[in-house]
């Protein structure tokens, strides 16, 4: 792997780098850490050595997920930046009170609040005391985040490190969604030095305005408002309530995001933590960056969120790596942008005319045996290495389908344009990356050996679809990809996602945020492909019509082809199993086509399903039968 050697000296260099700090985030690496337990009680747990770096896990996470990660800032993001907390304030209020009393409180203004008014000192109640509105509040406490002259000079009150690593991971479109509960805007001034001009929102009218997250380049969400907002959130009864607008943006960002906390301790904000408390969806890990122990609250979210705990010595340290990482990995994993682009060109002009298909089999041949080559090594092994779990499953998977990036992208535009002289030539692809020879090692990993190939047929039954060049399906989807079980293997049986495994597919729910899902594989087959898919398709409505077409006609194929041999009908379900208006809507469409053309209709033409337009309307009608038997819908 020459060519991969100057990428993977950087990543090499960058993961040292965050090893010479001693561990997550710049901490030093302990065999044993303390674990502070929701009824308060301390236990150890062991450090183990073979595990990965949670922050390595992140990173991995964020690079191959761009946009999917949203981040939760607190107080402790901005404490390098000498902007106070909470408590700081509070402390300084007390000062000022025994001030106007004409009395000193020394160096413990805490203990003189308690012998004065007979209770500690709390934020919300001293707030809500010396300024009773809002507009007060924010007059009285706008000078201990706008910096004087001098404290400019001398870099106070400046975005931080952690700040300017966020703005630059979000440059590079792997941060979205910043939810903070802060209100000053060192992380605006952080994102529009980096050239990101932010949406911000942190008025009710903001959000009702606001433009849908997935088109926002970075959103900066503040939930307690702006120190500008005659309206930001300080009391305990602000902080224990939001309006509906602010507490419906948080449903939908926790429930559609995965999520990286730091700099929280989850302490004061009642309404924040009854949001990560509503939010059932486990698509993507949370990642929970914390100095020390993390506290009672904070730890009740951890255990309900089922979050990783990211030991870190301070913000600025730990986004400063996940900044490094994810840029290292993203250099080293994806093909230089121009190589793919060039393969892409090259595939278009090789189509254009018959007198270049040797130089289109060529350029195919070379991509499938750079492909096959990079799967031989020992990160792909069968035997031997990691167990399937949570971690090696993903990290593999990732691996496959980095792996495959260029072949997929070529794929995608070759099925859109393919002619009948072209099919041979993909036929011949798809065979080349079905594993073939002796099965020994892990069945799991024997099986997902299959996953490149599965790869080959989405991108090029995506493009197919778009184009309707349903001739290539039926020509794809009849290939004979090996040897099962003393039987010829057909591709649209043995590459459907939920045939794949020999043991079922449900193993598949260890992939990231794919817990509990009904058809893992294929929801994470369907985020995988939008991108890629995005050569061919204009829209997102667009694409998953598509999507579940292609699903469709894969099943209506399977199962044509391989009633009785599980003892009745049997089908690949997919995501259309629960999309239930979008099955309608295609099953209703092909029907339609049988109706008005006959056995002049595609589909029949095609033989994905059928040779007469009479067999394709009863394998409808099993394939129906079949998915109503799921009760999905």
């Amino acid at each position: 792997m020459a060519w991969a050697s100057p990428r993977w000296n950087t990543l090499c260099r960058s993961f040292n780098r965050m090893k010479s700090m001693g561990g997550p985030g710049g901490c030093q690496q302990r065999n044993r850490m303390s674990h502070k337990s929701p009824n308060g009680s301390h236990k150890e747990l062991e450090w183990n050595k073979t595990m990965i770096d949670p922050v390595h896990s992140l990173s991995f996470s964020m690079q191959s997920n761009p946009g999917v990660y949203a981040v939760l800032l607190g107080s402790g993001i901005s404490r390098s930046a000498k902007i106070p907390t909470g408590w700081e304030i509070t402390l300084d209020l007390v000062r000022k009170l025994a001030a106007l009393s004409g009395e000193d409180c020394g160096s413990d203004p805490e203990k003189w609040y308690l012998e004065k008014f007979s209770h500690d000192p709390n934020y919300s109640d001293i707030l809500n005391e010396v300024a009773k509105t809002a507009t007060e509040r924010q007059q009285l406490l706008r000078p201990y985040w706008e910096p004087t002259d001098e404290e400019r000079q001398e870099g106070s009150k400046q975005p931080t490190k952690a700040h300017r690593s966020l703005a630059s991971l979000a440059r590079r479109g792997f941060v979205k969604v910043i939810v903070t509960t802060n209100f000053d805007r060192l992380m605006e001034l952080a994102l529009r030095d980096e050239g990101v001009e932010p949406t911000v929102l942190s008025t009710v009218d903001q959000i009702n305005g606001a433009i849908p997250l997935v088109h926002a380049q970075c959103c900066v969400f503040k939930v307690h408002g702006d120190y500008l907002d005659p309206g930001i959130r300080n009391t305990r009864d602000e902080l224990d309530s939001y309006p509906k607008a602010v507490d419906g943006l948080l449903d939908r960002i926790f429930d559609e995001f995965g999520l990286i906390v730091c700099g929280w301790s989850a302490e004061w904000d009642g309404a924040l933590c009854s949001a990560l408390m509503r939010a059932q969806s486990r698509r993507f890990t949370t990642y929970w960056a914390s100095m020390g122990d993390p506290g009672d609250a904070a730890q009740r979210l951890i255990d309900h969120r089922k979050a990783q705990l990211v030991p870190i010595n301070g913000a600025d340290a730990f986004f400063e790596a996940v900044r490094e990482h994810v840029e290292a990995i993203d250099e080293f994993s994806r093909p230089h942008p121009l190589s793919t682009e060039a393969a892409v060109a090259s595939l278009k002009r090789y189509m254009s005319e018959n007198r270049y298909r040797i130089q289109l089999m060529d350029l195919v041949d070379a991509e499938v045996g750079r492909v096959t080559d990079m799967l031989t090594g020992p990160a792909f092994a069968a035997q031997g290495g990691a167990q399937p779990d949570g971690q090696s499953v993903t990290a593999r998977v990732r691996g496959y389908e980095s792996a495959c990036s260029t072949l997929m992208a070529m794929a995608n535009v070759g099925g859109f344009w393919a002619e009948q002289e072209h099919y041979a030539v993909w036929r011949r692809a798809l065979v080349s990356l079905f594993p073939t020879g002796p099965r020994q090692g892990t069945v799991f990993w024997l099986d997902l050996q299959k996953y490149p190939a599965v790869l080959l047929l989405y991108a090029l039954g995506l493009g197919a679809v778009e184009s309707g060049r349903l001739g290539l399906l039926g020509d794809l989807f009849d290939t004979v990809v090996g040897r099962q079980y003393a039987e010829d293997g057909i591709a649209v049986v043995e590459l459907s996602p939920t045939r794949m495994f020999e043991y079922g597919d449900g193993q598949m729910q260890v992939l990231e945020g794919m817990v509990n899902r009904r058809v893992p594989l294929n929801d994470w087959l369907f985020d995988l492909f939008k991108s890629i898919a995005g050569r061919t398709v204009a829209d997102e409505e667009g694409y998953t019509m598509n999507f579940d077409r292609l699903e469709i006609l894969m099943a209506l194929g399977a199962g044509s082809r391989n009633e009785g041999s599980r003892g009745g009908y049997w089908a690949p379900p997919g995501c259309f199993g629960y999309r239930f208006q979008n099955r309608q809507r295609i099953l209703s469409e092909i029907r339609k086509s049988l109706h008005d053309d006959g056995n002049e209709s595609p589909y029949v033409k095609s033989g994905i399903f059928g040779t007469t337009a009479e067999q394709c309307e009863a394998e409808i009608v099993k394939l129906t039968d079949f998915i109503s038997q799921l009760n999905w819908h």
